[in-house]
């Protein structure tokens, strides 16, 4: 088991530049320093109810529009993940929740299995949130979540049940998401020195120690 779960992931192309410090075994802190309001509510509110210690600091090319700096948002989250959890030794491997935000109800399931994989279906409307400043392109959300899954090697899936408020539908979805990834990277108390796999390895290849450029 890798004991201390602290990880920082930072990663800089020419469209945007990220770096994300991730603790797993936190109570929701959260440090934000990011250009996107809706985003950072959503991030906040991952950190929150996934109990994780969250700083992210984050640019990118807005004037071209929000997909660039949201996806690899994901992508960089999802390293974190990955790296924090090491070899995956003791960890309960699997979580899924049913998250309801008044009229929504959204569906999440993962299994850190070491193969990436997302399904997806929001029953958003496509039409973006209009905050101040600024608005929300609510497209990016699915964008977020493969670059997360791709980056964990997780298998993800999330779904709207039903709901009206894409507000809602979006942040119902980060909140199942947070609990069942929580519940999934809990230490299981009865196998702590085992990897919880027929094959004995959960190994996410691919992801090397450092910086992402």
């Amino acid at each position: 088991m890798k004991e201390d779960r602290t990880v920082e992931v930072e990663r800089t192309t020419r469209e945007t530049s990220i770096k994300i410090k991730l603790g797993l075994d936190g109570t929701g802190r959260v440090r934000l320093d990011y250009p996107i309001g809706f985003m950072a509510h959503m991030l906040n509110t991952f950190a929150r109810h996934g109990l994780f210690d969250l700083e992210v600091s984050a640019t990118g090319d807005l004037e071209v529009d929000q997909h660039h700096l949201v996806e690899d948002t994901g992508i960089v989250l999802g390293s974190c993940f990955a790296r924090a959890l090491g070899e995956k030794r003791g960890i309960r491997r699997s979580g899924s929740c049913l998250f309801p935000m008044d009229e929504t109800l959204a569906s999440a399931a993962v299994d850190l299995s070491g193969r990436a994989f997302l399904f997806f279906d929001g029953r958003l409307s496509g039409q973006p949130l209009i905050g101040s400043p600024g608005c929300f392109q609510t497209d990016t959300v699915e964008d977020f979540w493969q670059g997360f899954a791709g980056a964990a090697t997780c298998t993800l899936h999330l779904e709207i049940v039903r709901g009206r408020s894409d507000h809602h539908k979006i942040e119902a979805m980060f909140k199942a998401a947070a609990r069942s990834l929580r519940a999934a990277c809990e230490i299981d108390e009865r196998a702590r020195d085992s990897v919880p796999s027929t094959k004995g390895t959960l190994d996410a290849s691919g992801i090397p120690d450092g910086v992402l450029v």
